[in-house]
């Protein structure tokens, strides 16, 4: 029996076993399943980890996206400068539209909303999100590039793909990318150029596919830099009528500014904000359209550090530093002058800074801007809106502009008539009503020319102008500007030929200049609010001209202006659209009456000395020797070389039909050295007197070329990379490039298209150069306006 029952025993255990096992197997597979789930579910997790945004992605977007996503003018407002703007997305309203009837609520990232909930109710849709089994909207558009990015080495793009900065951008929803992917392939991202490397490709897509998470990464301000912001934060929130007043203009002279400290050595940069928080706690900046309008509330002025990447055009730099303080303290706060209350912030207010700010010495305000002249031009000539036609379109393409000495500035020293001439100062634009503009648009108009009556009889009163009235203080004192359509440049010292026009700008120009197109003007305003701001840029504009004419031979002056003012320009002229010059008031300088003004350029030239800091021998060639001294015997023979094509009309030199406004210029000398010169195409137009029809008024018979090295625009046209040795042979081609079709041979040779392998490196080490020669202003350049040659 116990034997059986062994076996019977035996066969129950080993039926145990195997259940056993079974169960095992069973518990084991969970497991296993349940493991595998876990790190299913985690590794999009570990992914994200192993992808930061802030070291990963931010660096793909800087080298491949932010050349057209930075700025207002931004594809869709997608903004790649930071993770806040890939956060907030895209949006289907442009901010550029000259045609509004209504002004546009702002969308200013870091101001007019905070988080990405406050962004959709704007009307900002994800690009990071996944829309259910549909990957992000980002995700779909890089496929699509990466899909269709086929393009053979460094060919022309097909003329249907529309690469002009007025293209109409679709910014398709997710909802729609189906049809919108069918109907332009040849669109997905990055748009027209060549695309990006399979590893940054494949580091994008995995992190869209986690999530896209973004870990917000803040630089950190240097030990020394704490401790300036802080001083400073004390010195613009000093207590007393003056001391507020004076922080009040100072900080509208500031706000778009980025300041540095230490000679930026650190690649810091800040912004002057108003603040619902003091010094030591987080800043919660105000959001008000314009900087001199109400905040609404009790505010500090604070520095807060630039949170995005710099790009070059919007990168305007002011210096701080424990001596500027004195001297603004000294400029402003030494004197005996009282403010008795602080004015309001009414439209009246904004309309005439001259008179909210008349208790603050005339002369303070004025140094302070002459003392840092070039950053005030850069404001509203380089402009902080990235597409400035607002002010260019009445504007020459290249002109020098200089100073009147503090001294000899009748606003500045006599009372009496800066009393009477402040009233006439006021400018328009606070009012957009469409049916008040003309109205509006003639009291505006009227009284500059009242103003300008004023200002001529006082000066026909005045000491005969001479060479001491021009201001001689730094290096800032001489500047020269030039246009590329939209866009414009501000460079010390005087570049160039003599050009057509010179600006003498005193202080009620300039700081008119700087309030009209600056601090007055709204981006988001609507068409009155633009045509205002235009049409008096042009009375500005005007206004700056025939202060100059004091300058020359008063028989001379009534034929230089209407060498300015050709064709239709004459009818402003008829009609007394401009206040009359002076013709009889001679001037103190000894000019050749046959070519007063280029003689005048001359003998500016030569007295400048030192203050000159743009020297030209490309440009002004005298000697035979058209090359810059300290050059290398290679380098020397390329700018002689290049000497050849400049300051000539296009009707000689055929190919400046043919040439973009800014080229880009690279030569390599052997052993990987190389240099950068800007080819500026400046366009000639018979007056610039009008803000609409510039093409019937444009004469491209007599355009001509500036060669100068460094990097002149924020928007390069195209790029041109060409050995030392071949510059002779560059220059030769192009001077005998007579159509098209031989001007495209020169692109085949020599040019780098949108699709060249190595576009991306060769359009950064324009930045690269910018950071060699001048590491204050390095930033990102726009590509927006490459053409595709």
């Amino acid at each position: 029996m116990n034997l059986i029952h062994d076996d019977d025993d035996s066969h129950v255990i080993v039926l145990e076993a195997k259940i056993a096992a079974t169960l095992y197997k069973d518990v084991v597979m969970q497991y296993r399943s349940f493991i595998s789930a876990c790190f299913a579910l985690a590794s999009p997790l570990l992914a994200a980890e192993q992808i930061s945004y802030s070291k990963d992605i931010q660096p793909i977007f800087t080298k491949n996206c932010v050349a057209c996503h930075a700025c207002y003018d931004a594809p869709c407002q997608l903004k790649l400068e930071s993770g806040e703007g890939a956060e907030r997305g895209a949006s289907q309203s442009p901010v550029y539209d000259g045609s509004r009837k209504k002004a546009q609520d702002p969308t200013r990232l870091f101001y007019d909303a905070h988080t990405v909930t406050e962004w959709r109710n704007k009307g900002f849709n994800s690009v990071l999100d996944q829309q259910g089994s549909q990957a992000a909207l980002m995700s779909r558009m890089l496929k699509l590039g990466h899909d269709n990015n086929s393009f053979a080495p460094n060919s022309k793009l097909p003329e249907k793909l529309d690469l002009g900065i007025n293209r109409v951008n679709q910014c398709t929803l997710p909802g729609d990318f189906d049809k919108f992917a069918a109907k332009n392939p040849a669109v997905g991202m990055p748009f027209a150029v060549t695309g990006l490397t399979a590893e940054d490709y494949q580091t994008l897509q995995r992190w869209l596919a986690s999530g896209a998470p973004v870990d917000k990464s803040v630089p950190v301000a240097t030990p020394a830099e704490i401790a300036q912001v802080q001083e400073w934060e004390a010195f613009f929130n000093q207590h007393g009528a003056r001391e507020e007043l004076v922080s009040r203009w100072l900080y509208e002279h500031l706000f778009l500014a980025h300041l540095y400290f230490d000679d930026g050595k650190t690649r810091h940069f800040f912004q002057l904000v108003r603040s619902r928080t003091p010094s030591g706690k987080p800043i919660d900046p105000i959001a008000t359209r314009r900087p001199n309008e109400d905040p609404g509330t009790d505010f500090y002025y604070r520095i807060a550090m630039v949170p995005d990447v710099i790009v070059h055009k919007t990168h305007i730099t002011y210096a701080l530093s424990r001596k500027k303080m004195a001297h603004i303290k000294s400029m402003f706060l030494d004197s005996s002058w009282t403010a008795d209350a602080i004015p309001g912030y009414g439209a009246q207010r904004r309309a005439n800074p001259f008179e909210t700010y008349k208790a603050i010495p005339a002369e303070a305000r004025y140094q302070f801007m002459l003392d840092d002249a070039e950053y005030f031009v850069r404001t509203f000539i380089r402009g902080p809106v990235c597409r400035g036609q607002i002010a260019t379109d009445v504007i020459r393409d290249n002109f020098w502009t200089f100073f009147q000495d503090p001294k000899h500035d009748l606003y500045i020293t006599d009372p009496e008539y800066r009393a009477e001439a402040t009233p006439l100062l006021a400018m328009p634009g606070q009012f957009d009503d469409i049916g008040s503009l003309v109205g509006m648009w003639d009291d505006y108009h009227d009284k500059r020319n009242e103003y300008e009556e004023l200002r001529r009889d006082r000066y026909e009163d005045a000491p005969l102008p001479s060479w001491s009235n021009i201001w001689s203080g730094n290096d800032q004192s001489l500047l020269s500007i030039f246009r590329q359509f939209d866009s414009a440049t501000v460079r010390r010292g005087l570049i160039g030929g003599i050009p057509q026009t010179i600006w003498w700008m005193d202080y009620p120009l300039l700081e008119r200049t700087y309030y009209q197109l600056v601090v007055n003007f709204d981006v988001f305003g609507n068409v009155s609010h633009q045509a205002q701001t235009r049409l008096y840029f042009d009375l500005i504009r005007n206004g700056a001209e025939q202060n100059f004419l004091r300058l020359m031979p008063a028989d001379s002056r009534e034929g230089i202006l209407k060498d300015w003012y050709r064709n239709s320009g004459r009818l402003k002229l008829w009609l007394n659209y401009y206040e009359g010059i002076d013709t009889d008031t001679k001037t103190a300088l000894s000019l050749d009456p046959k070519h007063p003004k280029r003689d005048f350029a001359e003998q500016l030239l030569m007295r400048s000395g030192d203050l000159n800091v743009a020297p030209d021998p490309i440009n002004r060639c005298l000697d035979g020797h058209c090359y810059q001294a300290s050059s290398d015997p290679q380098m020397q023979h390329a700018e002689q070389a290049l000497s050849r094509l400049v300051n000539k009309p296009a009707a000689g030199l055929k190919v400046i039909h043919q040439l973009p406004e800014a080229t880009m210029l690279r030569v390599e000398e052997p052993g990987g050295k190389r240099n950068i010169y800007s080819i500026l195409r400046n366009r000639m137009h018979s007056n610039v007197a009008f803000i609409a029809g510039e093409g019937l008024r444009y004469e491209p018979g007599l355009d001509t070329l500036t060669i100068y090295p460094g990097i002149m625009s924020s928007y390069p046209n195209f790029i041109f990379n060409v050995p030392a040795q071949e510059v002779p042979d560059f220059v030769s081609a192009l001077e005998q490039a007579k159509d098209a079709e031989a001007f495209e041979k020169v692109v085949d040779h020599w040019g780098v298209r949108r699709t060249h392998p190595d576009f991306w490196r060769y359009f950064h080490d324009l930045t690269r150069y910018i950071e060699e020669t001048d590491p204050v202003q390095t930033g990102v350049l726009d590509m927006n306006r490459y053409e595709n040659l």
